[in-house]
């Protein structure tokens, strides 16, 4: 039996800002963007990972979810509490200069890590984080 991820979730607020970051910032291609009662999903993903794809959805897409909780995750998002995914990439530095020139905003500089990547962090526009690891030699 063989189990490989194929889909990861991301909540954003606003499809065209979050494109913006993870096509022309990161370099994702996007793979599907689709219409449904009102809102909206984004489907992205690396070109080199055909088959692992980051869902941009709208927060809380539950139909049945209540008020109260949609006012929860909008108060979180706005914190930036919720998690994003972590990112590999062969070369820390290049991606964290790439990331910054495009107007990411940094949450930490690239550095070396007791637990052996050199890594770097930001959030995307609507306030997840986003790290990008790079395995030490």
């Amino acid at each position: 039996m063989e189990i490989k991820l194929s889909q990861c979730f991301i909540a954003v607020d606003d499809h065209d800002k979050a494109l913006a970051f993870y096509r022309d910032a990161l370099g994702l291609e996007v793979r599907n963007d689709v219409g449904f009662e009102g809102m909206r999903w984004v489907t992205v993903g690396s070109p080199t990972q055909p088959g692992v794809e980051i869902v941009l959805e709208p927060p809380l897409a539950d139909p049945n979810a209540s008020d109260t909780d949609r006012q929860a995750v909008a108060e979180l998002m706005a914190k930036g509490m919720l998690r994003g995914v972590i990112f590999a990439t062969d070369d820390c530095d290049a991606t964290f200069e790439r990331i910054s020139a495009a107007g990411g905003e940094v949450i930490q500089e690239p550095m070396d890590q007791p637990y052996g990547v050199r890594d770097c962090a930001f959030r995307d526009p609507a306030g997840n984080m986003l790290r990008f690891t790079q395995p030490r030699s």
